[in-house]
């Protein structure tokens, strides 16, 4: 297994989920579905955001969430059964008011292989309503750029 600070990560300092390919994650092609990248995006944004200090609790206190306007992904290589694959995401945007960005790597564990580059766009909702709302100061401080690309923010 390659060793998680010899990657060549996009940007320093990633927050890394990992996560191992499943049976019941192979598509008929025999290998990782699409969709189930997708799904470990948004699951690495969560584990950040939770390690950071906004659960779902502190959400909920607040009235104010951050929901998924926009996801893009680029997908590079195929992993399979058995895989270990990491997971890498960074804060790239911020606006203080409405809008969040992340960006995401994944990675092969055993050989340090980009799989995938994505993003996803977030925008602060009042949960009560589900409309867009601006964020709290407790969003602001703590959801801060952990990267910096360039167009971003």
């Amino acid at each position: 297994m390659t060793d998680k600070g010899a990657i060549a990560w996009d940007y320093p300092t990633p927050f890394i989920h990992e996560v191992t390919v499943e049976p019941q994650h192979i598509d008929d092609f025999q290998h990782t579905n699409n969709v189930v990248y997708l799904t470990w995006m948004a699951k690495t944004a969560w584990e950040h955001s939770k390690a950071l200090g906004l659960d779902f609790a502190a959400y909920a206190r607040l009235n104010r969430g951050m929901v998924v306007r926009r996801h893009e992904l680029e997908y590079l290589a195929p992993s399979h059964a058995g895989d270990k694959v990491l997971i890498a995401t960074w804060i790239t945007g911020n606006d203080g008011r409405l809008r969040l960005r992340r960006r995401f790597q994944m990675v092969k564990a055993s050989s340090g292989a980009t799989l995938l580059r994505g993003l996803s766009d977030f925008v602060c909702i009042n949960i009560e309503t589900g409309k867009a709302t601006r964020m709290p100061d407790e969003f602001t401080k703590t959801y801060r750029l952990t990267a910096s690309v360039d167009g971003d923010n």
